[in-house]
């Protein structure tokens, strides 16, 4: 299945995206035009939670080692032995059937479209979307982003995404969210489940292929511990037979300790671009070409 966008890329380029970074940090998300205006939400999430702003720098930054260079040798005019081996041809990468994908994520996707963190523009996450077919790949990051709640006046990815419907979009997404939401739920009485949550956001983009990323922590206590983490998993695959165009990428399964920063949710430079790549392959398998 074949997602095209809506209109020309001019057109797609020009959705709303709203609720950018500040462009003066390294770590700010893409500053987009906004087509359609935001609705005001009215729930504002304790300034204790969120998983807020910008992630702290990398302890380490990635490095990418060049070539060394080789003295030239005279080409060798032997032929080749005989083989009765037969001609092989390595397999590419796998490719999705998502022309366009938008990425939507809180702060621990900040780091995947950071040039204080991932160096090479090559191995960020927009340019990973590409690598496997997603040629308009666009990202709506923000820190502290969650389906509901606002901090700091921001728009909640519930009126993102449906601003950026209203624009006319019709492609892939992605949903790298979950964490505040289900920080917020733990510490808020009387707001929307965890499974509500979900299916809001299912609301918003219709019948649009969908690929959410789970959620992990290092945390063993306060509203970010990964109990609460687990709890939004499983939300998340309560609410998947209901929708035949969503797909979850197990990402709490495959992360490793060491990927992460020391307060235990972001992800350091290593991590990142392995994130990047994998959210990537993912969606390639997910929604195959």
């Amino acid at each position: 299945m074949t997602r095209r966008p809506l209109r020309a890329v001019a057109a797609l380029i020009a959705i709303a995206l709203l609720g950018a970074c500040g462009d003066d940090d390294d770590t700010a998300a893409t500053a987009t035009t906004a087509a359609v205006a935001a609705v005001a939400v009215t729930t504002a999430a304790p300034a204790d939670l969120a998983l807020g702003g910008d992630p702290p720098l990398a302890t380490a930054a990635t490095t990418i080692v060049p070539a060394s260079p080789t003295t030239p040798t005279a080409p060798n005019t032997s032929p080749p032995a005989p083989t009765t081996a037969p001609p092989t041809t390595v397999a590419g990468p796998p490719q999705t059937s998502c022309e366009s994908v938008i990425h939507v994520g809180d702060s621990t996707s900040v780091s995947l479209i950071s040039p204080s963190f991932i160096a090479d523009p090559a191995l960020r996450v927009d340019a990973q979307y590409r690598r496997v077919g997603a040629i308009y790949a666009i990202t709506e990051i923000d820190g502290a982003l969650s389906t509901r709640e606002t901090l700091d006046g921001q728009t909640n990815a519930f009126d993102r995404v449906t601003a950026i419907k209203a624009g006319g979009y019709e492609g892939c997404w992605v949903f790298a969210l979950g964490g505040n939401d289900t920080a917020n739920v733990s510490a808020i009485d009387g707001g929307p489940t965890r499974l509500e949550r979900i299916e809001t956001m299912m609301s918003a983009i219709g019948d649009d292929p969908v690929m959410w990323v789970n959620v992990k922590t290092l945390r063993d206590s306060g509203a970010y511990r990964n109990d609460n983490m687990l709890l939004w998993n499983e939300a998340l695959l309560q609410a998947q037979p209901d929708h035949p165009n969503m797909r979850i990428f197990d990402w709490a399964t495959v992360v490793q300790d060491g990927w992460f920063q020391d307060d235990a949710i972001h992800y350091t430079s290593d991590g990142s671009v392995m994130r990047a790549a994998m959210i990537a392959d993912a969606l390639a398998v997910q929604f195959p070409a």
